[in-house]
């Protein structure tokens, strides 16, 4: 029997991710790629550090790679010919001014290939409870340089607060903080900014959500709250790789915002069942690209 040749359409889409690495678990490009493959990418990860294991406990090994490092990554891989055919560009943890710079360099160079490509910036920052946890001068830069060239920016509720100047404890006041935002995002783009990890007192008890805001209305997706001390790593990371890869296949901001916050519960939940320190992407690898439980995206006024 003859096997069908397999077309140009026939093929994933690419991605290039831009991010930290661990070996042990999951945090940076160590849980945004899977995702990602899961849903049907190829995935060029470059990474700005390899870390035996994420920070949070408290010792770690490994190194901080040289911004000049993602430049010379992006020479060879567009010497194979092939930043054409790059769809979206995905940067979490970027640790250096230097490595903003070469990150948004890697963007302007995808889009000299291909000018449909889209990039997700998930601007790693800080967090409630921790606070900053880089550079005191690296979200300035984050905002002066990442954000403007983003199509979509996918901070939780304090980045939030820290790139817009803005209080957010109502939806009203995360709304207008978006809005803001969304104003400095790359004007050719669809301009989307996700807030993830939004937590209010006028939400229903015992929830979290994520909010999603186009130049076509407003979404909030809300889940449980799972009772996980501490908060798991990587959380954010995998938010923003789901929601950008499903973006990217149902073009519809609603429905990536459901299908990547049911599968984020997904994983948490077994998570929370297995009570490990890692988030369970493997172990609920299934659920990545079919979620069993559908969280709705509900319209906002």
């Amino acid at each position: 029997m003859l096997r069908a040749m397999t077309t140009a359409s026939d093929l994933p889409r690419n991605l290039l991710s831009i991010q930290s690495w661990v070996s042990y678990g999951h945090v940076g490009n160590a849980a945004a790629m899977f995702p990602l493959q899961r849903l049907g990418f190829e995935v060029w990860g470059v990474h700005t550090v390899q870390f035996s294991n994420h920070t949070g406990y408290g010792a770690w090994t490994g190194q901080v790679y040289a911004p000049d490092g993602v430049a010379e990554l992006l020479d060879g891989i567009e010497a194979r010919g092939v930043l054409g055919s790059c769809d979206g560009v995905l940067s979490g943890y970027m640790g250096s001014a230097g490595t903003v710079a070469a990150v948004v360099g890697a963007v302007r160079r995808v889009r000299a290939a291909n000018p449909a490509a889209l990039y997700c910036c998930d601007p790693v920052m800080g967090d409630v409870g921790r606070g900053v946890f880089v550079h005191p001068d690296l979200p300035a830069v984050i905002a002066a340089q990442a954000v403007p060239a983003a199509d979509i920016v996918t901070p939780n509720q304090f980045e939030l607060e820290l790139l817009t100047g803005h209080a957010v404890a109502s939806l009203p006041q995360a709304l207008d903080a978006a809005r803001a935002l969304r104003e400095r995002l790359h004007p050719d783009g669809p301009r989307i900014v996700l807030v993830t990890s939004l937590t209010r007192p006028d939400a229903p008890e015992d929830t979290i959500e994520t909010l999603a805001l186009t130049g076509e209305g407003a979404w909030v997706c809300r889940t449980p709250l799972l009772p996980l001390d501490p908060p798991r790593n990587g959380t954010g990371d995998a938010i923003a790789a789901l929601f950008f890869g499903q973006y990217l296949r149902t073009g519809r901001a609603d429905e990536a915002l459901s299908l990547a916050m049911s599968a984020l519960y997904a994983v948490l939940e077994r998570t929370h069942a297995a009570g490990t320190r890692e988030i369970q992407l493997i172990a609920a690898q299934d659920e990545l690209a079919q979620p069993t439980r559908v969280f709705p995206a509900e319209p906002l006024a």
